[in-house]
């Protein structure tokens, strides 16, 4: 064994230069590969030795002799150390048995410099690949070791990116593209630079993106188009937020799908521009996907195309939500409530959410309180007290019903409030417990008077309840309404001032 393995260390013959036209790699290491002696000493140790030839090495090796192997190994110089490069594969993670079948694949693996594999093992490390995923890729992908574009690849990743691209990114990539296609990548990247990607938001947009499709599979000019066209509708701002936009083809996705908006918006580019600035994401959608939910809300909700454009603008994110488990039974719902379709664009309009939370979780919890409170079903008091109950958690709507019934309020008592300011049951627990208290203590009122008028928990405690009864108390005393005292415009607050002023310091 020993000596079958000093007879891996030489260097093959030389029987032709002519032969060096069909090498597609140097056989020298790249500008960038570090030498030291030390690398270099088994070949200088063994350097005397007499030299097989190749024909005889490649049953040792358990290869089997094929033309294009040996003519490659006659070729001159041949450089590589065979015995070093299974313990320097070895070192990766490379068994025998798939370095022998790596040299199958990959028989430049064998021409290439020690010095040249050492140097892109250790460019792969300075990048984040190392250990078993540089170990697989490899295997996979044979040429990652001698293809030549992968250094300027490389260098670039580690240099103008400062190796932050991340590893998954970079092994996804290496394992879906044909290295042809990392060529051109520093001079696509530095056009996302130049056509307004800040420099500091480059690395996120390239990490969020899939690489091979938005950059590798498409000329820079391409690119360039991609860019121009979203210029009309916010441009680059949506590249940043959104980068996988990048994805797509101009022509047979992003397109068409900016174009139906700008339909359903009656043609209005820059209110389409408003809607994608409020959700690139929604781009992502099929364009047959997005008219299911436009359609939907024609013909079952009843709704004009101007209608459900204002209310993709309020809730964009209607296109996730499901037509058939959640949109079409709630608005089922709301039209068994007795809404009309303007009624039920006004309710999507305050409570847009309502198509997109879940039922299981959410929405029937909350109809189980309103129903145990009083509520009637399938009313339109119960479609009005939904909606607010739909603008606030679960937690919060049990905490404001129990609230009120520790101020001794029944549950009679909250449906009356809630029907007259449905809002008070979205309000904060804890914000609606301070102007109760200040009601009470400070203003020195009943807590019933909030029957007549529970709008009055709907006001700033600072800025307009307190501000203003302290104004008023010097001039009307404890016994003021509390109607007027909140509902008058702050103009018409304000105390007169006399026509005519006389200054007495006048002399």
């Amino acid at each position: 064994m020993v000596s079958a393995y000093a007879l891996f260390t030489h260097p093959f013959p030389t029987s032709s230069s002519s032969v060096d036209s069909l090498f597609s790699h140097p056989l020298s290491p790249p500008s960038n590969a570090t030498f030291r002696s030390h690398e270099w000493f088994p070949l200088l140790k063994l350097a005397k030795t007499p030299r097989p030839e190749p024909n005889s090495l490649l049953p040792q090796l358990g290869l089997r002799p094929n033309a294009q192997f040996l003519l490659q190994c006659s070729s001159n110089p041949v450089t590589a150390d065979i015995g070093t490069v299974f313990s320097l594969l070895q070192a990766v993670g490379i068994d025998d048995k798939e370095t022998k079948a790596l040299l199958e694949k990959n028989p430049a693996l064998s021409l290439t410099s020690l010095d040249s594999l050492r140097a892109r093992i250790e460019c792969f490390n300075s990048v984040g690949l190392d250990g078993l995923v540089l170990s697989n890729l490899i295997t996979k992908c044979p040429n990652l070791l001698t293809a030549e574009e992968i250094d300027p690849f490389l260098s670039f990743v580690r240099h103008d990116l400062e190796a932050k691209l991340e590893p998954g990114q970079l092994r996804r990539l290496f394992r879906a593209a044909d290295v042809r296609f990392l060529v051109g990548f520093d001079y696509k990247v530095g056009l996302l630079v130049r056509r307004g990607v800040p420099e500091e938001k480059i690395v996120d947009v390239l990490n969020k993106v899939n690489i091979y499709k938005a950059l590798c599979l498409k000329s820079a000019e391409e690119i360039d188009r991609c860019i121009t066209f979203l210029n009309r509708f916010g441009g680059i701002d949506l590249i940043v937020r959104r980068p996988s936009l990048l994805n797509y083809d101009l022509e047979t996705q992003l397109a068409p799908r900016v174009e139906f908006l700008t339909e359903v918006s009656g043609g209005d580019e820059n209110a389409t521009g408003v809607l994608l600035g409020k959700l690139p994401a929604i781009l992502s959608y099929t364009v047959d996907h997005t008219r299911g939910h436009v359609e939907l809300l024609r013909s079952f909700a009843g709704l004009s195309d101007e209608q459900i454009f204002k209310f993709l603008l309020v809730f964009p994110n209607v296109v996730s939500a499901s037509r058939e488990r959640k949109m079409r039974p709630r608005i089922k719902f709301l039209k068994e409530c007795g809404l009309s379709s303007n009624d039920i664009y006004k309710f999507l309009i305050k409570a847009p959410l309502f198509l997109g939370l879940s039922f299981e979780d959410n929405i029937a919890y909350k109809l189980v309180f309103l129903v145990k409170i009083g509520y009637r079903y399938r009313t339109r008091d119960m479609a009005a007290a939904m909606g607010s109950a739909t603008r606030t958690s679960s937690d919060n709507l049990q905490r404001v019903i129990e609230l009120f019934l520790s101020y001794g309020f029944s549950c009679a008592d909250i449906v009356v409030m809630s029907r007259r300011h449905p809002q008070i049951l979205q309000y904060s627990h804890g914000a609606l417990e301070k102007k109760m208290e200040y009601l009470i203590n400070d203003m020195g009122r009943e807590i019933e008077e909030l029957l007549a008028f529970p709008a009055f928990l709907g006001y700033k405690l600072d800025d307009r309840i307190k501000a203003r009864y302290e104004v008023k108390r010097k001039i009307l005393g404890e016994g003021m309404s509390l109607n007027k005292l909140l509902t008058v415009s702050s103009e018409s607050f304000k105390p007169k001032t006399p026509a005519y002023v006389i200054d007495l310091n006048v002399e």
